[in-house]
């Protein structure tokens, strides 16, 4: 699935991610190729942090460039904010997310999630 996503999906979610609600694209780059890359996610907000479900693990290249940086953009709601100390962090519940979300997480067995502090607008 994570191919298709990747090949297929990705870009044409890139055209709106960055305005609708419970979607960013996260602007990083890459840890060795220094690249710039821009990934849509679903991204939510929780008091002065954002939250992420890693709904393919923690082990994803994304995931690994912005542990390695410590610090990523997202654009989201039509705006641009840094985000600083990446925290990866296991939760079963899935209390980080909003209600309506949870059910369809935990069809997909998620339970690993990632947090960043917002640090000032981009």
């Amino acid at each position: 699935m994570r191919p298709f996503t990747t090949r297929f999906v990705n870009p044409l979610t890139r055209l709106v991610a960055g305005w609708l609600p419970g979607f960013g694209i996260l602007e990083y780059r890459g840890r060795t190729s220094g690249k710039r890359y821009r990934t849509p996610m679903n991204v939510f907000r929780r008091g002065d942090h954002m939250v992420f479900a890693l709904t393919y693990g923690p082990d994803v290249q994304w995931v690994k460039n912005v542990l390695a940086a410590g610090e990523l953009d997202v654009r989201t709601g039509g705006k641009t904010v840094h985000l600083v100390e990446p925290e990866l962090f296991t939760d079963p519940g899935r209390r980080a997310m909003p209600a309506l979300i949870r059910p369809f997480l935990g069809l997909m067995r998620v339970t690993e999630f990632l947090r960043m502090r917002i640090d000032r607008p981009a």
